[in-house]
């Protein structure tokens, strides 16, 4: 069984400090803190300011607030289902915007939320929780949604191969190696086992595709390191 939304939710709730560094983002994540370079830069080149963010499962902030160093006018709407996190992201971006900065406590599948309101979705590391495809096209359906004509979304994430040799061999054998020169095999082993109890990724192929037939006129890959990857998509 995958883990609740509650079980998120209270992982979540004691894992505020490890969210909290622009310098290292997420150890276990690849290229973290080059992706929040990457995406915010290119949010900031092609957006003149002011502009209305919403970052869906926005932990401690990050990325806001890497965007706010770039654009001082943005107004930000922050979901979580972590309320220390949503503290400590008010918190951190108080300080460096001069943008209105709310945050709501949910979900980002059915918190209310306006449509046509936001320039940028930022989903960072919060894709990967949702379930079937039916979720998925839901859920991107509503994001979809929520943007304004000429708003994009920008997702960075854990994804999976669509052939089983490539995913034992990029997942398994290349990220376990990578794991395990973090620490060890056991720390290896831990983190398997909390994303196959957490998470539901999909293919980088599959959730491009599932974003232009929800209706997203153009989408652009990042970058992609092996089972991690960054990519836009344009309302």
């Amino acid at each position: 069984m995958k883990s609740t939304l509650k079980e998120i939710e209270e992982r979540f709730d004691k894992d505020v400090d490890r969210f909290s560094n622009l310098n290292t983002g997420q150890q276990t994540t690849l290229d973290a803190a080059w992706n929040m370079e990457l995406m915010t830069e290119g949010i900031a080149r092609h957006y003149s300011s002011p502009i209305a963010v919403l970052d869906i499962g926005c932990g401690a902030g990050n990325y806001p607030v890497k965007l706010a160093q770039k654009m001082s006018d943005i107004a930000v709407t922050l979901v979580d289902l972590s309320q220390p996190m949503l503290d400590k992201a008010l918190e951190r971006l108080g300080a460096v915007t001069k943008g209105n900065v709310r945050a709501v406590k949910g979900d980002f599948r059915t918190v209310a939320l306006d449509n046509e309101k936001f320039d940028v979705i930022i989903a960072t590391a919060v894709l990967h929780h949702l379930r079937d495809d039916d979720d998925w096209e839901s859920a991107f359906s509503r994001l979809y949604r929520l943007l304004k004509p000429g708003g994009s979304l920008w997702i960075f994430d854990l994804v999976e191969q669509h052939t089983v040799s490539l995913q034992n061999y990029i997942y398994t054998d290349l990220y376990g190696k990578y794991l395990v020169s973090l620490k060890d095999e056991q720390y290896r082993d831990a983190v398997f086992a909390y994303i196959a109890k957490e998470d539901s990724p999909r293919s980088l192929v599959y959730q491009l595709q599932l974003l232009e037939r929800v209706g997203f006129e153009t989408v652009d890959v990042l970058h992609k390191n092996l089972c991690f990857a960054s990519f836009v998509a344009f309302k």
